[in-house]
């Protein structure tokens, strides 16, 4: 009679601990878009080239880092890159760490000068004409200080071929600044983005949220050479393609993570 007094003591405790191991395993987990060796899960496409033409071995992988860099270039021609990750997201939470390194390329638009990107909620890089310059997305701008004493705070929106809202309206401004601190130097730099579909998106630069804003959507200028049956104004934007930027200032990235917050079916 003891012994199966305790058993049904102990019975409800290990029932609780097989239910936590299960919700464990079925909760999203951390993956990473980076493998740390190739780009093997990756497309580039640079501007005058057809998307999967890495020009200039543009996008490499060292040490476990995928490095931006411009030393096979000749004139830089406004051969504007992007790195997309192989398929598309809607709702996630994004990790990345990033660093300016080198010079800038001298014939690169100035201001390029330690400025970089993660472009979200893209176009499908192989639909874009091979002269479109910019894809059709939202980008997340990172940038450095420039040692003159003056602010310039990175995690940024910009918005090429998009349009946003930004405390309460429509906001037709091409970029707008976060609040995030100025960081100099060759120092690694923790951005996060969380995304919501087309509902609210998140900044968050070295764990401080810099910026929020909602409803993404297809809109604005600066894109150009696009297919018009592509920029379909007003239209709302709930998924599309992560991609790295290069646009003449070397730079680095590393540790990419994403969790799929997309909501479970019950």
């Amino acid at each position: 009679m003891k012994n199966r007094l305790s058993y049904l003591l102990v019975l409800p405790l290990l029932y609780c601990v097989a239910c936590q191991q299960t919700a464990k395993e079925n909760s999203p987990q951390w993956v990473s878009l980076f493998n740390g060796k190739d780009l093997n899960d990756w497309i580039v496409k640079i501007h005058h080239h057809d998307a999967g033409d890495n020009f200039g071995n543009t996008f490499r992988v060292e040490d476990s880092i995928i490095k931006v860099r411009y030393d096979q270039y000749g004139d830089f021609n406004d051969q504007f890159g992007h790195l997309y990750y192989k398929q598309p997201f809607s709702h996630y939470h994004l990790k990345f760490e990033y660093r300016f390194v080198g010079k800038w390329y001298p014939s690169a638009p100035e201001y390029t000068l330690l400025n970089s990107g993660v472009m979200f909620h893209s176009q499908d890089p192989r639909a874009m004409p091979k002269e479109q310059d910019w894809p059709i997305s939202v980008e997340m701008q990172l940038l450095a200080g420039l040692g003159d004493g003056h602010a310039r705070p990175t995690g940024n929106m910009c918005s090429p071929g998009t349009n946003v809202v930004y405390k309460g309206k429509l906001d037709p401004q091409h970029c707008i600044e976060s609040s995030s601190k100025t960081y100099e130097g060759e120092q690694w730099v923790r951005g996060e983005l969380i995304v919501l579909g087309d509902s609210l998106i998140t900044h968050i630069i070295n764990g401080d949220t810099v910026l929020q804003y909602s409803k993404p959507q297809i809109g604005g200028g600066v894109v150009n050479n696009y297919d018009p049956a592509v920029k379909i104004d007003g239209k709302l934007l709930s998924e599309g393609y992560i991609a790295l930027q290069s646009e003449g200032q070397p730079v680095d990235f590393r540790n990419i993570r994403i969790l799929d917050l997309r909501p479970v079916n019950k």
